[in-house]
């Protein structure tokens, strides 16, 4: 035997470990932003709160930016895939199909708070630079007006799905955030807000003349 009595060989890492070690740290990378803002998260209080020493996530990471893309991407992947699960069951009906879409997206932002806050409340310079975040950004902005397509080229919608989409979206994020951030326990319940909110806005984007006849 070669090495000095007492010396203990670094266990080779598989890719498994990796991957396990990566998800983890990316879990705790996201409550140190949603606890402590992006400033307050550095690679020393990642490596404190894992646990291990302060260079251990320079193996695994760049930097900060590239832990924050990387769990950024993740997040936005689980949402796409939540969003696509369950559009996939009511393709042909755009009606199922965009409630369907609208359910899920509320099950992940409050079954998930910590990743939807890291997702939409972060504003990351140079997402470009990021291949991973940039095609996870663009899948799960997909879902989001995919639905709407459908609505609007069955005639029961008018205007531009992709705009459309937008709207829909940034409506029901302000309600999610309020619900997230407490804001809505001395009023109407979450529930009966949203509702209205969808209700007005479908009502706006029909086509003249259909609200008149519904």
């Amino acid at each position: 035997m070669n090495s000095r009595r007492g010396d203990v060989l670094p266990r080779i890492l598989t890719d498994g470990d990796v991957a396990d070690f990566r998800e983890r740290l990316c879990e705790v990378a996201t409550r140190i932003f949603v606890e402590k803002g992006r400033d307050g998260l550095n690679m020393r209080t990642l490596a404190r709160q894992l646990g291990v020493s302060a260079m251990t996530p320079y193996r695994y990471f760049r930097d900060k930016d590239e832990i924050l893309a990387a769990t950024r991407a993740a997040a936005f992947d689980r949402f796409a895939a939540a969003l696509e699960a369950a559009t996939a069951t009511t393709e042909g009906d755009p009606v199922a199909q965009s409630s369907a879409a609208g359910e899920a997206y509320i099950r992940f932002a409050l079954g998930e708070p910590n990743a939807y806050r890291l997702m939409f409340d972060l504003a990351q310079p140079g997402e470009e630079d990021y291949p991973e975040l940039a095609r996870a950004v663009t899948r799960a902005r997909r879902t989001m007006t995919i639905h709407v397509e459908a609505l609007v080229a069955a005639g029961l919608l008018e205007g531009d799905p992709v705009l459309l989409g937008h709207v829909f979206w940034a409506a029901i994020h302000g309600v999610v955030s309020l619900q997230l951030a407490s804001k809505l326990d001395a009023g109407p319940d979450f529930e009966t807000i949203r509702r209205e909110v969808l209700r007005l806005l479908i009502r706006g984007a029909m086509p003249e003349g259909a609200v008149g006849g519904s």
